[in-house]
This record gives C-alpha cells, sequence and structure tokens, in this order.
C-alpha cells in the first residue's frame, strides 16, 4: 500500500504546538515509508476564519522543515487543498447519503434546537439531537418535508444514527475502540448555508484523496464513530486511524494559552531553533529510543513507528525545551549561528555588523544564554560601547592602587592580538607584581564590558580586539 497522508488544519488564528506536532507526525510517518503527504485546508467554517492564517500556516510549517506534497511550491498539480473551493463535491456527496437512506432534512430553528437542550439539561440528560420530536422528515412526513424544500425553507443535512448496535473501529495508538450507537449524535453534514459541517467534508475528502492513515489529536477521537457510519453511508473502506496523546500543562490540565505560550509563533518569536522545537515536540508523545535524546530529522524519519506512540498525554516542559534549545546552541557553527543572529540584532537597529562577527560573538557567549536572542542584550558591549557600569562590582574589586594598575597593564600589551598572547601576558604582569588574577581581572571585565558576568574575559578580548579593550580601558582610569 502506498501510504499517503494530511494535515489538515483550520485557518482560525495561530498555529498551536499541538498542530505543529500533527503535523511533524504526519510528515515523519510519510517520509519514513515514502509515501506522499498532503496539506488541507478546513476553511468551511466560515465564521471563524482568520485574515492570512492559512499562508501562516504554511510558512511556519516551512520554517520547522515539515514539507508537503502535492503543492504548488512543489510544482505539483494540485493543492495545498482547500475545502471551501470544493463545496459542490460535498453537497452531490450529501445528497447521495440522502438518496441511500443514510442521511435526513432538518428543518428545526435556532430558537428550538435551543428548547431542545434545555428540555434535556433539566431532565440531566446530555444534549443529544433527538429526531424522534424535532422537525425533520421523519416528524413531518415525506409531503411536508417536499413542501418546506419547495418553499425555500431553511434546512440542514443530518447524520442518521442507529438506535442500537455499536461502532467498531481500530486505532493504532489505542486498540480497539466501541462504543454504543445511541451515545452518537445525529451530527448536522450540511449546514442551511450549504457548507458543509467537518464531519462531510473531512471524510469525502479523505476518501477521495486516498489517504491511508489519519493521523490526528485525542480531541478528534469521539468524532470518529460518525466518521465511521460516513464511510459506510458511503460504502468506503475507511483508513486507518491514529489519535496522537493531548499535551499538558506540568499540572496534567490541557495545554492551553492560560498558562503559557502554545503558539507555534510566539517560541519562534522567542528565538528558538526550529530543529530543537521540532526534537521536543517529537519526544512528546513519542519514545523512538531511551538512551539519548537529541535526533536530526533524518534519525526521525528512519526511526518513526506510530506504534510507539503512547496513550498518555505528555507535559510540554518549557524548562526541558529551553534544556534543548541551549544543546542545539552550543552544537551549531559559528556561520550558522551568525546568518540567524544578524537580522535579530538589525531588528534592534544594531548595524554594520558582519555575519562572521556575529557568529563569533553568539559562540563566545553561548554558554551564558539559552536563547540566541537573548545575546544582542546579554552581551551588548560586543556590538557597542557599555551603555551601563555595574556600580557595586566596580566598588567590590577596586582598590586604591587599581587606576595606576590598569594604567601600568596597558603600556605593554602584546603585538600579535591572540588568545594565547593576551593570557600570557596578563600571567607574566601578575607574576612580575606579586599579584593574584583577581587583583586584575575584575576591574578589567569591568572596564571592558561594564558587566560583572560574561565570557571568558580574555577571550572577550581576543574578540573585541586591542585598539578597542585599550580604549575602554582607559576611559575607566580615573577615580
Amino acid at each position: 500500500m502506498s501510504v499517503r497522508v494530511r494535515f489538515a488544519p483550520s485557518p482560525t488564528g495561530y498555529l498551536h504546538v499541538g498542530g505543529l506536532r500533527t503535523a511533524l507526525y504526519n510528515f515523519l510517518f510519510a517520509r519514513h515509508h515514502g509515501g506522499v503527504n498532503v496539506l488541507r485546508i478546513e476553511d468551511t467554517d466560515q465564521t471563524r476564519l482568520v485574515e492570512g492564517a492559512a499562508q501562516n500556516f504554511i510558512e511556519v510549517c516551512r520554517w520547522a522543515g515539515i514539507e508537503f506534497d502535492e503543492s504548488p511550491e512543489k510544482g505539483g498539480p494540485f493543492g495545498p487543498y482547500v475545502q471551501s473551493e470544493r463545496t459542490e463535491i460535498y453537497r452531490g456527496h450529501a445528497q447521495k447519503l440522502l438518496d441511500s437512506g443514510a442521511a435526513y432534512y432538518a428543518f428545526d430553528t435556532a430558537e428550538e434546537l435551543e428548547a431542545m437542550r434545555e428540555r434535556m439539561n433539566k431532565a440531566g440528560v446530555a444534549a443529544k439531537y433527538d429526531r424522534s420530536i424535532m422537525r425533520n422528515q421523519f416528524t413531518l412526513g415525506e409531503e411536508e418535508t417536499r413542501k418546506l424544500i419547495a418553499e425555500g425553507c431553511p434546512k440542514v443535512i443530518r447524520l442518521k444514527m442507529p438506535l442500537s448496535g455499536e461502532i467498531r473501529f481500530g486505532d493504532i495508538v489505542r486498540g480497539d475502540i466501541i462504543v454504543p450507537a445511541r451515545d452518537v449524535d445525529d451530527s448536522v453534514l450540511l449546514k442551511s448555508d450549504g457548507f458543509p459541517t467537518y464531519h462531510l467534508a473531512n471524510v469525502v475528502d479523505d476518501h477521495l484523496m486516498g489517504i491511508t492513515h489519519v493521523i490526528r489529536g485525542e480531541e478528534w477521537l469521539p468524532s470518529t464513530p460518525k466518521h465511521v457510519l460516513l464511510y459506510q453511508g458511503f460504502g468506503w473502506q475507511p483508513p486507518e486511524f491514529a489519535h496522537l496523546p493531548l499535551l499538558l500543562n506540568p499540572d496534567k490540565s490541557k495545554l492551553s494559552k492560560r498558562q503559557g505560550d502554545v503558539a507555534v509563533e510566539d517560541y519562534r518569536a522567542k528565538g528558538f531553533f526550529n530543529d530543537a522545537l521540532v526534537n521536543f515536540l517529537a519526544l512528546l508523545g513519542w519514545n523512538p529510543t531511551a538512551d539519548r535524546e537529541i535526533f536530526s530529522i533524518d534519525e526521525m524519519i528512519a526511526m518513526f513507528d506510530l506504534k510507539k506512540v503512547n496513550k498518555a498525554g505528555a507535559v510540554f516542559d518549557v524548562k526541558k525545551l529551553e534544556w534543548m534549545n541551549a544543546t542545539y546552541l552550543r552544537s551549531k557553527s559559528s556561520d550558522e549561528l551568525g546568518a540567524i543572529l544578524l537580522p535579530m540584532l538589525e531588528e534592534r537597529g544594531i548595524t554594520g555588523i558582519s555575519a562572521d562577527y556575529a557568529g563569533k560573538v553568539a559562540v563566545l557567549l553561548r554558554e551564558r544564554v539559552t536563547l540566541l536572542n537573548e545575546i544582542p542584550e546579554f552581551g551588548d558591549y560586543m556590538f557597542a560601547e557599555p551603555a551601563e557600569f555595574d556600580a557595586a562590582y566596580r566598588t567590590k574589586h577596586r582598590v586604591a592602587d587599581t587606576s595606576s594598575l590598569l594604567s601600568d597593564f596597558v603600556l605593554h600589551l602584546p603585538q600579535e592580538w591572540t588568545l594565547q598572547n593576551i593570557r600570557g601576558y596578563a600571567h607574566k604582569y601578575l607574576e612580575e607584581k606579586g599579584l593574584a588574577l583577581k587583583n586584575i581581572i575584575h576591574p578589567l571585565r569591568h572596564a571592558i564590558t561594564g558587566k560583572s558576568v560574561g565570557a571568558g574575559l580574555f577571550e572577550t578580548m581576543e574578540l573585541l580586539g586591542c585598539e578597542k579593550c585599550v580604549q575602554r580601558i582607559k576611559a575607566q582610569i580615573p577615580d
């Protein structure tokens, strides 16, 4: 069987980190099996559309390294599929369900439906459409139904669920699932505005697009019995299902923006690396091996197995993500870091810096930060004269002869400005004076950086250059 999967987001806002994990698992599964990964925009709920959201999804996925097939970017003749452009297809298939008796017309008003829900709530039962008492073709009769249709009365098409029996389906993650048919609602398939609901469009598209595996979040599990019945109503073979575990807050509640950032765009803006975020999300529910946690995308593709996805929810631990990002930060080359850091500097108005220099600064300071975009503030003295000087640090390490010590120190600095020469000169100078390293290192750091913490001082001096270091030291010599 040729594997075909799809990522099918609704363009109603930002891309949730759980959505990116779903996109990632579909991508990994497709690539592992040499299959096709389709993008489908499910925009049938026109009331919730957010302008530009669909294009943002594509851009964010591209940033994360997730590729889609059958898209214009790939030169293919299809997609990304957009459901609002396929409404006639869904209407035709809704008619097939009506003709076969698997669906029916309903004419209930919003007020009538609300009254029904209130009656059920007062009776202490779950609100569920009761076709035996509401205004539909069963209670109205065929003649009255045809009359209302001819008059243009607002109507919907509902799925006719069996009143007894069970609905069974398999799930790669959760095993066999059995649901009593009486517990499933007669859901709307085609709304009064002619647009399909998620249930109808989803099933029709998955079939017509040849989707072999539906990999989606656990929140869609309650909808699956309806989809299975729709496949049966059309006489189609359902795809294999795999419902992914929920992402959870540290308190084990469902991940939501009430407790922190949940949009991929937020983490991207904070400076998290795309490969670090992807690596982190991949392990939220899937554990390929117990001996390590850092994987390249090619390794994930080679190892991905839906049968190793857990049922239990996975905690979105930001501290773990920060650790992973810091690990990636320490592994990247100077050239890679420079290319990423340079635009961050320019956004902050720091210009005239080369990518080569930016990369060297990143390598110098990366042991002291978690995110690359912390460097412009943490290491601001690497790009301009220190704006502020830590007064408490100066007072703690400044003694009576500190000024003369600094003045003497800059007189015979090495001509060849290398780390080895700078370090060698400092130790020789201190040995001749009978002083400890602390007597010079702290006043130098304060004069050159203005701060009490940073990377190795001699490494910092080497990168800044002799002229800049001397200029800053002399500027701090007068008491």
